[in-house]
């Protein structure tokens, strides 16, 4: 399993912008990444350069930027593989009420949150069903 370190996903957000910008052709989760990343200009400070990305750690508000786009690219690879089962519908019953793909990734994200802490909490595996529940939910509640 890959675990990259802080600064590799420092160096990787940082990465996909600033190749974004720049027109170049995108690696990788580089292409699955960029749009995340110029969705959020907020942001950009921190990634304009991968010096910039790595002095920012241990700064509460880009340590939580670089947690948000990580998580945006999750639930991305999430829907690409549609795993958990389910999630990929959810998600797009999601946005489709909430009127955005960029809405519809912040409930998810609390609802991710809520499973991980959950499975934190429990010591046991996140329960992927649970989470496509609660996205389900938050679907029908937006309608």
């Amino acid at each position: 399993m890959f675990e990259p370190s802080q600064a590799d996903v420092r160096r990787f957000f940082s990465q996909a912008l600033q190749r974004a910008q720049q027109a170049l052709p995108l690696e990788g989760a580089q292409a699955l990444a960029a749009p995340w990343v110029l969705a959020h200009p907020a942001y950009h400070p921190w990634l304009s350069s991968e010096a910039a990305a790595l002095q920012s750690m241990g700064q509460p508000a880009a340590d939580a930027a670089f947690l948000h786009l990580s998580m945006h690219l999750a639930i991305t690879e999430q829907c690409s593989i549609d795993q958990p089962p389910g999630v990929r519908q959810a998600l797009q019953q999601l946005a489709q009420r909430m009127g955005s793909e960029h809405e519809a990734h912040h409930a998810a994200m609390e609802c991710l949150n809520d499973v991980l802490r959950a499975s934190s909490q429990q010591g046991a595996a996140p329960d992927g069903a649970a989470y496509v529940r609660g996205l389900q939910r938050l679907g029908q509640a937006q309608a």
